[in-house]
């Protein structure tokens, strides 16, 4: 029998690329979950700042933000120190990849949705601490996030009338847990911890790899470097991870991927731009299109830039990259700065000409906006946020960018469709309909890339599709 859950639904919006997605859809107002310059008492670096600081994040992913927005609010209405960042940003992201267990999981404890929404995210943080993986050593003692999160509900305003309910709960998962999650698991929402007609699609889509897609957009994604082969070698900066104590193997022509992530600041030569972080397979996109020095190459919806800088790297090329989001320019433009590269950044939707200078472009890079679905292992609460129509409009919407880019490709020039989705509708189906669109010549390239692969495949779910422009 399938155990009963909350209702989700997600308010429609036109989003202007794949990053952010559109927003998630609640059966209930979301009303602000903390408001600056409130803090319950709460002891600095305790975990339970770092879970009201993980709830209010889980809150404002029910409400429709982005959840890397959604943390930076977090940490300023909690006033969180760095080291209660990491532990907010690590439990705000379990409990994503968790989502759909914990639901089930509160629909067998409660009679009715935890209220105010507030409430059922901490329900949901502190289940994800709890509810761990068979064989995997929780991050925290069992009863001591129990404790803690009554903690986080006595000191809030809005949810101390409940306190004696938290505690009931999580002391009922951890006394019944076995049969709980042998109930729970019976839905395919709680098994997979994906909404049900992402499941559905994935299985229409791969019915026979849906099941090591879904697992691995569940798995902690790796941290893979991109070697800068125009300042070093993989092979020289191999040895320099080495030397600093840092293991890591070569995945790729020029992909690093280090056995434990570790921050930015802590990579050898980062700052220097001897490397920068990017998927192995989203470092395939450059050396595609084949540039040479004193081509034209245009970078269409370029943030946040790694493909930019790649390029740059490969040749000395003259290269506009274009975004709509001026902001998401400005991380472009430091990176650039970082790898001590330079390009044209221009502030327009790819939709439009008035950019454009009429100058015809050599090369094209066109990373179009879609639904994300293959970059799910590092952003999971994208799962939540899309819903199943957004595959159509938002492969309309690319078809439009790309439409429009072609005019710009010079006779014999190249154009390199990418996505980060899964979803045929946004892949295969659009490319196909392109090249017939335009009579294009498609050339060897990956088509889809599933998130499936073994240990020297080991990258996000992307679509590469190659085109050249034949002469007149």
């Amino acid at each position: 029998m399938t155990a009963k859950r909350p209702t989700l639904s997600i308010k429609p919006a036109a989003p202007k690329s794949a990053r952010p997605a559109p927003p998630l859809r609640a059966s209930y107002e979301v009303k602000p979950v903390l408001q600056p310059g409130y803090l319950p008492r709460l002891k600095p670096d305790s975990l339970a700042l770092c879970l009201l600081g993980a709830a209010n994040a889980v809150s404002q992913v029910r409400g429709g933000a982005a959840l890397p927005q959604a943390l930076v609010t977090a940490f300023g209405v909690t006033q969180a120190s760095p080291q209660a960042r990491g532990a907010i940003q690590d439990i705000a992201y379990r409990t994503m990849r968790q989502l759909g267990r914990s639901e089930v999981l509160l629909s067998l404890m409660t009679s009715k949705a935890p209220e105010p929404p507030m409430l059922a995210s901490l329900l949901c943080c502190a289940l994800a601490l709890i509810d761990t993986a068979a064989g995997a050593t929780p991050p925290y003692e069992e009863f001591t996030v129990v404790d803690q999160a009554v903690t986080v509900a006595t000191s809030h305003p809005d949810m101390a009338h409940a306190k004696g309910m938290v505690n009931a709960v999580l002391r009922r998962f951890l006394r019944e847990r076995e049969q709980l999650l042998k109930t729970a698991l019976q839905d395919p929402v709680a098994q997979w911890n994906y909404p049900q007609w992402w499941i559905d699609t994935a299985k229409a889509a791969y019915p026979r790899d849906w099941q090591a897609i879904l697992a691995a957009g569940n798995e902690q994604p790796p941290l893979t470097l991109r070697v800068n082969v125009s300042k070093t070698s993989v092979e020289a900066y191999l040895q320099l991870l080495a030397d600093a104590g840092i293991g890591a193997a070569r995945i790729g022509p020029s992909a690093v991927r280090l056995d434990k992530p570790i921050g930015v600041t802590s990579i050898p030569g980062f700052d220097a731009g001897l490397c920068s972080v990017q998927d192995a397979g989203a470092q395939l996109a450059a050396p595609l299109l084949g540039i040479a020095d004193g081509m034209r190459v245009l970078d269409a919806c370029a943030a946040p830039g790694g493909k930019t800088g790649h390029l740059l790297e490969l040749a000395n090329v003259e290269l506009t990259a274009v975004d709509s989001d001026p902001k998401r320019l400005v991380r472009i433009e430091e990176n650039l700065q970082r790898l001590g590269l330079s390009a044209s950044l221009k502030a327009f939707d790819a939709q439009t000409a008035v950019w454009w200078d009429g100058q015809q472009f050599d090369r094209i890079l066109a990373d179009v906006p879609c639904t994300a679905s293959g970059i799910v292992r590092r952003h999971p609460d994208i799962r939540w946020l899309r819903r199943k129509g957004d595959a159509l409009q938002l492969a309309t919407l690319s078809a439009k960018i790309l439409d429009n880019l072609w005019q710009m490709l010079r006779p014999n020039g190249k154009l390199l469709f990418v996505t980060c989705s899964l979803w045929p509708q946004e892949s295969e189906a659009q490319a196909a309909a392109f090249g017939v669109r335009h009579g294009a010549t498609r050339l060897p390239a990956p088509g889809q890339l599933l998130p499936t692969g073994g240990a020297l495949e080991d990258h996000d779910g992307l679509f590469y599709a190659l085109f050249q422009k034949n002469a007149a």
